[in-house]
């Protein structure tokens, strides 16, 4: 087992060099790190590279929901709705530490996309293909009783409403975590590493691809027998530089969501609402702020940057202040936001919130596997479809045998628990533990939820530190977690952390704003980051909050002494970190 950690990343680097491995994947999004684990776990020697950090595509930039798509069986993909519907339960199974179920208010208009009738028969339908436990199937409230359940909502016209269960999860926290098991079974696993160049043997097909890292610039040959292309928003390039880019091919919509603090938007409950134009949004409370969104809008610019228009602002909070009249949101109440692109399959004569979200795959002559499309809340069965066909490819040419998928049943990294049941009490009792290490309730809480049964490895490192006057200008609870993200997450750059460890740009953008200083320092020691690349960093991080964080009216300080928290330390921090 390699250790997923930053310390570790030139071993990891000459693993990938030296070996020849079973499986290749590319892209290290949710599906790509599904494939890795299913291949994994089913005895391939798995190697997986992201030319980003791992969920830094669409994987990071979702609504963060592992929901069934209510508003597909109104284009009666009723197949995928039943499909997707049972994963819900799975990710949940697996992982109760990043998924959590939301209950979810459907309000019902006069005139809007879904009538009384309708909303009850279709989540009827809804629950019976995702095969609902009974204490978490729909009902279906009075106007009155809608109401109560979310006060400001527009009362005008207002009918009733439908209430069902979705799961609200932390998209790039759940990619993280299948990367890790899949690391825990013996993947090898790099982000920022570019799959520069296809490599071919002397029949035309593909063995494997040139590395290059991108934190180094070094370039090493990556061999395998089977290379599955799951790059996400970028499969139609790599299938390019394949040149077996033909028949379907890509179609890239952008979504934007925007995040009001809880003060401004009071939101008790999460809604799913109709927009005038016909598109449907969802309103969602989350730690004491509430984000809202999607637009959904063709797009072709580069996938990793989408950015948000003042167009895409004044649309939200234009759908926002329809369904919430009583706000009175302006763009100056945005605290942050963040915009990705829908990697979804080419239908002609269909507008972005038509096309399907099913998953297809794609065979080169070469021998590359693309997987394209799909949905975040059924990656893992997507995984499954492929390491089936990853298996039967390996078999034929005298690889194996290999056992069956197991992933259904497999806990991810921090779901340890016995089932979702069993977190409550846990949570309760590494709160209590986080208190006698010294955190507040609050924090401690907050590391249980976020890391799950390996909070027990974050809490390892309040003891070394909490008596340390160096370090008492950084929360406790967030120098420990920033500690177990380089060592176990593999968090190589500030925005790695503060964006797809902890989400705090999103939705702890004050916490951001006084110490993200004091957070590149610590990483600067960590990795031996010169002065120029420590303040490359600097600009990368102030960048993010004055895009992002729209409502603070932030100026970055000048100057910018080279450690300021941690002046008479010599250059090192103590602990070896």
């Amino acid at each position: 087992m390699q250790p997923l950690s930053g310390k570790h990343r030139a071993e990891s680097i000459k693993q990938l060099g030296e070996e020849t491995f079973d499986v290749l994947v590319i892209g290290g999004g949710i599906t790509g790190a599904g494939i890795a684990l299913d291949a994994a776990t089913r005895g391939m020697h798995t190697a997986l590279i992201d030319m980003q950090d791992f969920a830094a595509g669409t994987s990071s930039r979702s609504t963060k929901l592992v929901h069934g798509g209510l508003r597909y069986l109104k284009q009666l993909e009723v197949k995928m709705v039943a499909e997707v519907g049972k994963e819900r339960a799975v990710v949940y199974g697996n992982a109760p530490h990043v998924t959590t179920p939301e209950w979810m208010l459907l309000p019902i208009y006069q005139g809007g996309t879904f009538g009384r009738f309708s909303t009850s028969l279709g989540l009827m339908l809804y629950d019976f293909l995702a095969g609902v436990k009974r204490e978490e199937r729909r009902s279906m409230l009075s106007a009155r009783e809608t109401l109560l359940k979310e006060p400001l909502l527009r009362s005008e016209g207002l009918l009733g409403g439908g209430y069902y269960v979705e799961y609200r999860t932390d998209d790039a926290r759940l990619t993280i975590e299948v990367v890790k098991k899949a690391a825990e079974r013996g993947a090898v696993a790099l982000n920022y590493v570019r799959a520069a160049e296809l490599l071919y043997d002397g029949k035309g097909q593909l063995s494997g691809v040139t590395g290059r890292d991108m934190l180094s610039g070094e370039t090493f040959p990556i061999r395998a027998r089977q290379v599955v292309n799951a790059s996400g928003p970028w499969v139609d390039e790599i299938r390019e530089m394949d040149r077996s880019r033909k028949g379907k091919t890509l179609r890239l919509t952008k979504g934007v969501h925007l995040v009001f603090d809880q003060s401004r938007f009071p939101l008790r409950q999460a809604i799913y609402f109709d927009v005038d134009d016909g598109r449907m949004m969802f309103a969602i409370p989350r730690d004491g702020k509430t984000y809202i969104g999607t637009t959904d809008t063709d797009y072709a610019g580069d996938p990793a940057e989408p950015g948000v228009t003042a167009e895409d602002r004044e649309y939200i909070v234009k759908a926002a202040n329809s369904m919430f009249p009583g706000l009175r949101l302006s763009l100056a109440d945005i605290e942050s936001e963040w915009s990705g692109v829908r990697p979804l399959i080419y239908e002609e004569g269909k507008s972005p919130s038509e096309i399907s979200r099913k998953d297809e795959i794609f065979r080169s002559p070469s021998g590359l596997i693309t997987i394209a499309g799909g949905k975040l809340t059924g990656y893992r069965k997507m995984a499954e479809t492929v390491t089936d066909l990853l298996a039967r490819e390996l078999g034929h040419a005298g690889c194996g045998p290999y056992g069956p998928c197991i992933t259904k049943t497999l806990p991810l990294a921090g779901g340890d628990f016995g089932g979702p049941a069993s977190f409550p009490a846990f949570i309760r009792e590494q709160t209590v533990a986080g208190i006698a290490l010294g955190l507040g309730e609050l924090a401690a809480e907050r590391l249980a939820r976020r890391y799950g049964t390996n909070v027990a490895a974050v809490y390892a490192v309040i003891p070394e530190i909490r008596e340390d006057a160096n370090l008492r200008q950084i929360p406790l609870d967030l120098y420990a977690a920033l500690r177990y993200g380089m060592d176990e997450e593999m968090a190589m750059r500030p925005d790695d952390f503060l964006i797809r460890r902890t989400g705090a740009l999103f939705f702890e953008m004050d916490t951001v704003i006084r110490h993200y200083r004091q957070i590149i320092d610590i990483m600067a020691v960590h990795y031996g980051w010169n002065e120029e690349q420590t303040r490359s960093y600097v600009r990368v991080v102030e960048r993010e909050i004055q895009e992002r964080g729209r409502s603070h009216e932030w100026i970055p300080p000048e100057g910018h002494p080279r450690r300021p928290a941690f002046e008479g330390l010599g250059g090192r921090l103590p602990h070896g970190i």
